[in-house]
């Protein structure tokens, strides 16, 4: 008979998570963070993958950040499924997850924000969200400090608040090493994301011409065409296919800032576009090989 699954700790305060994770570290053991806001899918699966086989011990923490919204987005509706993803990390394997409320993290009178510079401000997700990596940096500042893991893993699909967070980490010496994992993809190329559940039958159809285009746009830089010529003509399919689009850029994949003269290694394509009321966002290794789902 299968024994059942264990179901990780759960620790609704800093007080009770450093408890627990002070027990491990007292005892030796190596810990990974991942944070996360919930409505779990297996690209987050992936990331505490990557935690497991980098540390002896994984905690998760699961917080809808209001700080990282701005009033216009989707705060109020953002999927909380709890239950459901307690269930995927028991099955993934985590140790433990942190699952504060809201005056947990921002206690009445907190007054104090990450200030930011650097790739928090390469005119990308920062043009269309001006306040949200502030919000982003403060919170994983405080889990950073909350947790003290030796480790913490962010998905490379979010690849501008990667570099942010990177930028951050250094720039304050706060001690874990932050690890991105590789975008997980649906067979048809689409990103993993929490917000692909508000694509309509039709939407979810269409949604895959964002990464075609480009999966396009890259190999023609690849194969020595003009930057512009390339983005210029993926702007306009990704245009076509039904998009809104906000950005398709090429960038400096360690600093974000716009590539050098004769540049063709190192570099990132970051795109970011509506699709009806859902806003998804993409980026490829431009010198790198298609990605398969």
């Amino acid at each position: 008979m299968t024994s059942a699954v264990p179901t990780p700790a759960v620790h609704k305060t800093v007080a009770e998570l450093r408890r627990g994770l002070g027990a491990w570290r007292k005892s030796g053991e190596r810990i990974a963070l991942v944070p996360t806001m919930g409505a779990l899918h297996a690209g987050h699966i992936s990331l505490v993958e990557l935690a497991r086989a980098k540390a002896g011990r994984v905690v998760v923490s699961i917080f809808v950040n209001p700080a990282q919204f701005a009033p216009n987005e989707d705060f109020a509706r953002y999927p909380r499924v709890f239950e459901q993803d307690l269930a995927l990390l028991a099955a993934a394997g985590a140790d433990a997850v942190f699952h504060p409320a809201p005056g947990e993290i921002y206690p009445e009178g907190f007054a104090t924000t990450v200030s930011l510079a650097g790739p928090a401000t390469a005119g990308l997700e920062d043009r269309f969200r001006p306040t949200h990596f502030q919000g982003v940096a403060t919170i994983v500042a405080k889990l950073l400090i909350q947790a003290l893991p030796d480790i913490a893993v962010f998905g490379e699909k979010d690849f501008q608040q990667l570099a942010v967070i990177r930028r951050m980490a250094a720039d304050l010496d706060l001690p874990a090493q932050i690890l991105g994992a590789p975008t997980l993809r649906e067979a048809d190329g689409l990103a993993l994301s929490s917000r692909n559940a508000y694509l309509s039958e039709r939407e979810r159809k269409f949604a895959p011409h964002l990464n075609q285009a480009m999966q396009w746009a890259a190999g023609r830089i690849r194969a020595g065409e003009p930057l512009e010529a390339a983005l210029r003509d993926a702007r306009a399919a990704i245009s076509g296919a039904g998009f809104n689009l906000d950005y398709l850029e090429v960038r400096d994949a360690g600093t974000l800032a716009p590539p050098a003269v004769g540049q063709i290694q190192g570099l990132r394509l970051l795109a970011a576009a509506r699709l009806g009321t859902t806003r998804l966002i993409d980026n490829i290794a431009v010198d790198a090989a298609p990605a398969k789902g």
